[in-house]
């Protein structure tokens, strides 16, 4: 039994397919096996796979109809049996070390279930400015507090850079196809939820390619939509359980859109925060919107910012752990 298994879904990824592989095989950790998931692709990927499968024995490829990548994710899982279970996606690329460095990582984190990597992000038609904004905020996020604190704002992870440990998919469940989210992001809070901790090993060690038909862009669960409402869900029965009601920082229309999926899961939104002094004073949806200086006397419930823009984010941040809030206790970051 090697120490990692490889999970490689491919889906028509000729283009990219033999850079990754590789990268794949380039490894200076050897102790490796690859289950590369042919999700029946209908251009040269199978003949690429195939070929690489003959000349490394390490490669072993299952190949089987379309289904979508959560049923091809779950398929390579089926046949991992090592301790660790890797990802790596088809248009990307490993740095050699990769798989050293996170091997190593966990055996002297025990602590720690998952471990991702900081990421160099490369794309194919020109700057895009979303992505590049998400990959500084992720590759900032290292320790298991910042992942943990983090994590209803947007994924704290690049799904592809993970590591994680194979037992942890027997415990608590590997990817789900329903509800229709990023299958990604719902594992990370489900895991999270049950108090796994993740973590990154501080180095640039993989290149994660932004392409136009990256499935993500195109595949209505990653719509942000789907992204709002798997936070809510995991917001409402992690540390919002048992909560009746919250505060919310935030009063524009687009904040106050997306706290309101909180009210779904039974929990009552009774007032908003926000520093425009048009909003302050006003009542939106028969709730008043308070200044900064009245939460001091607002009522003692929790309270969950959904401030989009980081330095707002970390301002408000600072503004409340100078009061009774706790970051993690009774307030939360959202977005």
């Amino acid at each position: 039994m090697p120490r990692v298994d490889v999970i490689f879904p491919v889906y028509n990824a000729a283009p990219t397919l033999e850079r990754a592989l590789d990268s794949l095989c380039a490894q200076s950790f050897t102790d490796w096996i690859c289950w590369a998931v042919d999700d029946g692709s209908t251009d040269t990927s199978p003949r690429i796979l195939a070929h690489r499968s003959r000349h490394d024995a390490r490669v072993h490829v299952l190949t089987r109809p379309h289904a979508g990548i959560v049923s091809a994710l779950n398929a390579g899982l089926a046949c991992a049996q090592a301790p660790l279970v890797a990802r790596l996606d088809a248009d990307d690329a490993c740095h050699p070390a990769r798989f050293e460095r996170q091997v190593a990582f966990l055996d002297t984190h025990a602590a720690i279930g998952v471990a991702a990597c900081q990421v160099a992000y490369q794309s194919t038609f020109g700057p895009q400015g979303g992505f590049a904004t998400y990959v500084r905020w992720v590759n900032s996020l290292t320790s298991a507090r910042d992942h943990r604190l983090n994590r209803f704002i947007d994924a704290p992870v690049v799904h592809p850079t993970v590591m994680a440990r194979r037992e942890l998919f027997d415990r608590y469940g590997a990817y789900r196809d329903s509800p229709p989210w990023p299958e990604d992001f719902e594992l990370w809070l489900r895991w999270m939820e049950a108090g796994v901790d993740f973590a990154k090993v501080p180095e640039l060690l993989y290149t994660w390619v932004d392409r136009p038909d990256r499935l993500s862009r195109h595949d209505t669960r990653y719509a942000m939509a789907r992204f709002y409402e798997c936070k809510a869900a995991y917001l409402a029965s992690g540390p919002l359980r048992n909560t009746p009601a919250i505060g919310v920082w935030g009063a524009g229309r687009l904040t106050r859109k997306r706290a309101e999926l909180l009210t779904a899961h039974g929990i009552d939104i009774q007032f908003y925060v926000d520093v425009d002094r048009r909003r302050i004073g006003q009542r939106i949806h028969d709730r008043p919107v308070l200044s900064r200086a009245e939460l001091d006397h607002a009522p003692d419930i929790p309270l969950v910012t959904y401030v989009a823009s980081r330095g707002a984010r970390d301002q408000i941040r600072g503004w409340l752990r100078d009061t009774r809030y706790v970051e993690g206790r009774n307030f939360w970051c959202a977005a």
